[in-house]
């Protein structure tokens, strides 16, 4: 079973940034990518963006494209999503989700096996 613990969340006004981390616990070797998602107050959760670990390919929704950047540290066993430009459309639970396989619907939660608990994030106007 993977761990993952989401930290980085917090309230910041429009304009501002954030970093979400997600540090992966025991089992890493079960994890073959990492998504990252973003769940609104009466929404279906979303898919931001996916890092294949080890990998140079990162994917991102339009949603995220040009203002979010999705990193990680192998050594670390922690991957980010640096978030710049935020909007008050951008207030969400936010959680990092790891995947088994190789998901071709990166974007679907449900292609992901573990989720961390989640982490809030707030932007006021």
């Amino acid at each position: 079973h993977v761990q993952l613990v989401e930290s980085g969340g917090g309230s910041v006004q429009a304009g501002g940034s954030l970093t979400l981390s997600c540090a992966a616990g025991r089992h890493t070797y079960e994890r073959n990518c990492m998504g990252w998602f973003r769940q609104r107050p009466g929404k279906d959760r979303e898919g931001l963006a996916v890092l294949w670990i080890g990998g140079a390919t990162t994917t991102y929704a339009d949603s995220a494209k040009g203002r979010f950047t999705a990193s990680q540290d192998l050594d670390k066993n922690t991957v980010y999503l640096q978030m710049n430009g935020l909007t008050p459309e951008d207030s969400a639970m936010y959680y990092c989700a790891a995947s088994r396989f190789y998901p071709v619907r990166w974007y679907s939660p449900a292609e992901y096996d573990y989720w961390g608990q989640g982490t809030q994030v707030t932007v006021s106007s």
